[in-house]
């Protein structure tokens, strides 16, 4: 037996509770609704931040609390294909063998030190405080050693070491800069025809947080009754829209809550007020919305129609969207009726309508804003599946106008694929139709493209990338 004196042991540090952080775990919980059920954060986060608004105690958000949460969701979401170069780049496995959670996690974390005026150490210890809650210890370690090398540098120094350079791969250097999928980087590219400036303006504007766009539906609110609310200025383009520029909850606009006014974007207001005024041979008493959900376009064509003594017909497939269709028209100043129909299948008869709204189902690259998590849930094989539907709808619409009236072809993607492409295979299967100049029906929205049709964009109109053409039924 030794002689020597044992060591003394030293005391184990006491375990110490993660401290819960509810703006950094609501943030995660909707990432993780994103994730596992392909949700939108759109429509997850809402109602998570009116839980923790009404909730009592300490988790109870204020405006500040909430206002942190939606950026450290959006942001997340709209820099994830850079922040996972980065964290790539941090980690010892491939990506693709990091749970979901903890990239998650790692994610909120990249966001807060690259994207946000969060201090360093703030957002590496609050982050690894979220880990221990919703983790556990062990991972936590992994999320404090990778935050601690991301750490080392700021946002342009990472993008110089993991995105390739431009004069190698342009579309690939775009893609992780502006973080985008490069298919879709590509697409763009196509659509605007232009050169990298404009390709770039496109994507840092879907990268910024989009203005509250009101609308004031004629015969029901005013603008001047928007205006009244804070932080509201008129919209750019639209004379029904009203923008709330410092964000806010639409929900507690008293003509929103009463449905006289809606949130919609300008570029569908742009739509819908194109198609009005187009002109059409003949009488003009009935108007059709053959995809009407869920409403926002419908309940504007609805008063547009009112005002002239004209009947909207508002047809949508889905019975849970035709009854949001229904909520939105309720009121309207003049008749209406909302069914649920196969646009595709329809139950009028053929040439029953003066004019025609089809705004198809696509793959929603028009609205990378709003719905960020959309880039990286969409793949290139998503428009062969939308394109007999699209072609279809607009077949249909065609047959379903008279000779003399005219059809509106939207679709919320600048995609060619979905635009132009669909838009010349009909006319080549539909002799008896012709394409109107729709730009002459904005005389003040600048920068429509070369037309007939139109191409709205968010970097040179603020809007969502809709697109229009026009048709005239000629026999």
């Amino acid at each position: 037996m030794s002689d020597q004196p044992r060591r003394p042991r030293r005391p184990a540090k006491p375990y110490r509770r993660p401290k819960k952080d509810p703006v950094r775990i609501l943030a995660f919980e909707a990432l993780r609704a994103v994730d596992e059920r392909d949700a939108y954060a759109n429509l997850v986060l809402p109602p998570l931040l009116r839980k923790a608004r009404e909730s009592e105690g300490p988790e109870k958000f204020d405006a500040r609390d909430a206002a942190l949460a939606t950026e450290l969701v959006y942001g997340t979401l709209r820099r994830q294909g850079t922040y996972d170069a980065i964290i790539a780049a941090c980690v010892d496995r491939p990506l693709r063998e990091v749970d979901p959670p903890v990239l998650d996690v790692l994610s909120l974390g990249a966001h807060q030190l690259l994207g946000t005026r969060i201090p360093t150490h703030a957002a590496v210890s609050a982050t690894v405080e979220l880990a221990r809650v919703v983790l556990g210890d062990g991972r936590a370690k992994f999320v404090n050693a990778v935050l601690r090398k991301i750490a080392q540098d700021d946002l342009d120094g990472w993008l110089e070491r993991v995105a390739p350079p431009y004069d190698e791969d342009p579309e690939d250097h775009l893609a992780v800069v502006h973080s985008h999928p490069r298919w879709v980087v590509s697409a763009l590219w196509d659509s605007l025809g232009g050169g990298r400036a404009g390709v770039e303006e496109l994507l840092r504007a879907d990268n910024e947080r989009p203005e509250v766009t009101l609308v004031a539906r004629p015969g029901r609110a005013t603008t001047d009754e928007l205006l009244t609310e804070e932080a509201a200025v008129p919209g750019r383009w639209s004379p029904y829209a009203v923008r709330l520029t410092e964000g806010g909850e639409p929900g507690a606009v008293q003509a929103v809550a009463e449905g006289r006014a809606g949130v919609q974007d300008e570029g569908s207001q742009l739509v819908a007020l194109a198609l009005a005024a187009a002109p059409v041979e003949g009488p003009d008493r009935r108007w059709l919305d053959a995809c009407a959900g869920p409403g926002g376009k419908a309940a504007l064509l609805g008063a547009l129609a009112a005002e002239r003594g004209a009947v909207l017909l508002a047809s949508e497939k889905q019975p849970h969207r035709a009854g949001l269709v229904a909520k939105a028209l309720a009121g309207n100043p003049g008749p209406y009726q909302v069914v649920a129909a196969d646009g595709t299948r329809p139950p009028w008869r053929p040439g029953s309508f003066d004019r025609v709204l089809v705004d198809v189902p696509c793959t929603g690259l028009g609205a990378l804003r709003r719905r960020p998590e959309a880039r990286w849930r969409r793949r290139p094989e998503d428009l062969d599946g939308f394109a007999p539907l699209q072609r279809g709808l607009l077949r249909t619409a065609l047959e379903s106008v008279r000779v003399g009236g005219v059809v509106g072809y939207a679709t919320c993607s600048p995609h060619l694929a979905e635009t132009r492409a669909v838009v010349a295979d009909l006319l080549k299967q539909f002799p008896d139709a012709e394409l109107i100049d729709a730009r002459p029906l904005l005389p003040d929205v600048p920068d429509l493209g070369d037309g007939p049709d139109i191409q709205l964009w968010p970097h040179l109109h603020g809007t969502d990338a809709m697109y229009l053409a026009l048709l005239r039924r000629t026999a």
